[in-house]
C-alpha cells in the first residue's frame, strides 16, 4: 500500500502548479515526467522538502498511491493521452481511477470513459481553467466521467479550486464527456468575451481617437460596473504597460491572434446539433482574419473605405458602447448555453446550468460578477429556453438595445469591423423574429429539389411538393430536416 494520495504524469507549468497546489492543501503527490530529468529538477528543486515524492516509471508512481488509486494526467491531448492509457490499465486494479485534466476533445473522453470502464476502471476528462496562476492558486474544475470516481477524487479536487464565498468551483458536470463538453464551452465563450472587448477597444481607438491612458480609464471604470470581470480587468493593466520608451507596448505588439483549436471545436458542435452559435463563430473566424497580416496590409492599399469621422459627445457613446458590450456578452453566454442545453439532450447528460456558473465564478478566463446572474436566472427557471427570455436579462436587453444598435450603426457606417458585436445584434433581432425568410429559402429547396415544405395553414409534421415549373412531377426527394 502507498502513501501518496494521488499521482500527476506531465510536469510541464500546468502539471507542476497543480501538483504544488495539491501539496499545500496536506495531499502528498507522486509524480513522473516521460523526461525523467524533470521529476529530479522538480523534486529537488521547487518540491524540495515537500510531500512530492518522485517516480522514474510508471510502475514506481502506481505502487505509491494509496486505493483506490488516483492517476492525473496533465499532457499533450491527443495521441499521449490514449499511450498512457494504454501503459496505466496493465499496472492497475479494478476500481482505480485515471484522470485527464488536459484539454481533450469531448469526444476523444466519451470513447476513452467507455474503453477504461471496460477494464473495470474508472475514468474522469477534467476541464481545468485558469492558467499556470489558476492552477497554483485554485483553478474552476469541470469534472465528468465515470460517477463511480467522483466521490474519490472530490475532496482533492474541490481543495485545491477556486473558491468564491467559501464555495468550490467545482463540481461533479456529468458522465463521460460532459466534464470537457463544459469546458470546450467555457472557452468558446471566452473567445467571445475577448472579441468583444477587442472589438470595443478598436471603436474606442480608431474612431474615437483615444489613447492608451483614455482607454485604460474607461476599462478601469467599467470594472466597478456591471462589466466587472476578469478579461476587463486584464485589458485595463495591459492598457497600462509602457514599452522602454515610454510609449505603450501594445501599439507594438502585431495584430495577429493564435489559437489551440477549442473555439473551432465549440463551433463545430453547434454544427452537428444545429444551435446558431454566430457570435463565437465570429470569434474564431476573427482570428483567422487576424492572421492573414501581409494579405490584410496589402488589401489596405487598394480596397477603400468610409472616411472615419466623429461628431458626438464622447462620454454619451462610451456609455452606448458599455450598453453594447454588455448586451453582446448576454448572447455571447445565451448562445453557449444553448449549445450545452442541446449536447445534454443528445448524449444523456443531466447538466445543472446555475451550478455551471457558480463553477465558473472563480478561477477561470470568463470569471465575472455577471455569472451570479446567470445562476438566479436558472434558480428562477431550470427549464429555461434561452438567457434573453429570463427576465432581468430581458430588461438588460431592453434597456440597452437603443445604444447597442447605435454602436453597431456607427461602426458599419465608418468602416470598423465589428463582427462579433454586429452578429450578436443580428441573433438577437433574428431569435425575436416570430417570421423569418425561412418560407422562401425553403421554397427554393423545394423548387431545384423537391425538398418539400411545412405549411403555415397545417399541422406540424405534414410535408408538401409543388411543381413550380410545370415539369417536375411529384417526385419528392425526401430530405427535408428541420
Amino acid at each position: 500500500m502507498g502513501t501518496s494520495d494521488i499521482g500527476l504524469i506531465g510536469l510541464a507549468v500546468m502539471g507542476e502548479n497543480l501538483v504544488v497546489n495539491m501539496e499545500n492543501h496536506g495531499f502528498t503527490v507522486s509524480v513522473f515526467n516521460r523526461t525523467t530529468q524533470k521529476v529530479t529538477d522538480f523534486t529537488e528543486g521547487r518540491g524540495k522538502g515537500k510531500k512530492i515524492i518522485p517516480a522514474y516509471s510508471l510502475e514506481e508512481l502506481v505502487s505509491q498511491l494509496k486505493s483506490p488509486r488516483k492517476v492525473m494526467l496533465m499532457v499533450k491531448a491527443g495521441a499521449p493521452v490514449d499511450s498512457y492509457i494504454e501503459a496505466l490499465i496493465p499496472l492497475l486494479e479494478p476500481g482505480d481511477i485515471i484522470i485527464d485534466g488536459g484539454n481533450s476533445h469531448f469526444p476523444d473522453t466519451i470513447r476513452r470513459t467507455a474503453y477504461v470502464e471496460s477494464k473495470d476502471l474508472l475514468y474522469i476528462g477534467c476541464g481545468v481553467s485558469g492558467g499556470e496562476e489558476g492552477a497554483l492558486h485554485g483553478p474552476s474544475m469541470m469534472p465528468g466521467g465515470s460517477p463511480k470516481a467522483w466521490e474519490s477524487v472530490k475532496p482533492i479536487f474541490q481543495a485545491i479550486a477556486a473558491k468564491v464565498d467559501g464555495v468550490p468551483c467545482c463540481e461533479w458536470i456529468g458522465e463521460n464527456g460532459a466534464g470537457h463538453f463544459v469546458k470546450m464551452v467555457h472557452n468558446g465563450i471566452e473567445y467571445g468575451d475577448m472579441q468583444l472587448i477587442c472589438e470595443a477597444y478598436q471603436i474606442m481607438r480608431d474612431y474615437l481617437n483615444m489613447t492608451a491612458e483614455e482607454m485604460q480609464e474607461v476599462f478601469g471604470r467599467w470594472q466597478t460596473e456591471e462589466l466587472d470581470s476578469y478579461l476587463i480587468e486584464i485589458t485595463r493593466d495591459i492598457l497600462k504597460v509602457k514599452d522602454t520608451d515610454g510609449a505603450p507596448i501594445l501599439d507594438k505588439i502585431l495584430d495577429t491572434a493564435g489559437q489551440k483549436g477549442t473555439g473551432k471545436w465549440t463551433g463545430i458542435a453547434a454544427l452537428d446539433e444545429g444551435v446558431p452559435l454566430t457570435l463565437i463563430a465570429e470569434a474564431v473566424f476573427s482570428r483567422c482574419l487576424s492572421a492573414a497580416k501581409e494579405e490584410r496590409v496589402h488589401a489596405s492599399r487598394i480596397l477603400t473605405g468610409p472616411a472615419v469621422v466623429f461628431e458626438d459627445d464622447r462620454e454619451a457613446f462610451l456609455e452606448d458602447l458599455k450598453a453594447a458590450l454588455y448586451a453582446s456578452k448576454i448572447v455571447s453566454y445565451a448562445q453557449g448555453y444553448s449549445l450545452m442545453k442541446a449536447a445534454a439532450q443528445a448524449y444523456g447528460w443531466n447538466l445543472n446550468y446555475g451550478e455551471i456558473a457558480m463553477i465558473w465564478r472563480g478561477g477561470c478566463i470568463i470569471r465575472s460578477v455577471f455569472l451570479e446572474n446567470i445562476k438566479e436566472a436558472y434558480d428562477r427557471n431550470p427549464a429555461l429556453e434561452n438567457l434573453m427570455l429570463d427576465d432581468y436579462f430581458r430588461q438588460v436587453m431592453t434597456n440597452s438595445q437603443q445604444g447597442w444598435r447605435y454602436i453597431c450603426a456607427s461602426a458599419l457606417l465608418n468602416g470598423i469591423p465589428a463582427p462579433a458585436m454586429t452578429s450578436a445584434l443580428s441573433y438577437y433581432d433574428g431569435y425575436r423574429c416570430d417570421r423569418l425568410p425561412a418560407n422562401l429559402l425553403q421554397a427554393q429547396r423545394d423548387y431545384f429539389g423537391a425538398h418539400t415544405y411545412e405549411r403555415t395553414d397545417r399541422p406540424r409534421g405534414e410535408f408538401f411538393h409543388t411543381n413550380w415549373t410545370g415539369e417536375g412531377g411529384s417526385t419528392i426527394s425526401g430530405t427535408y430536416n428541420a
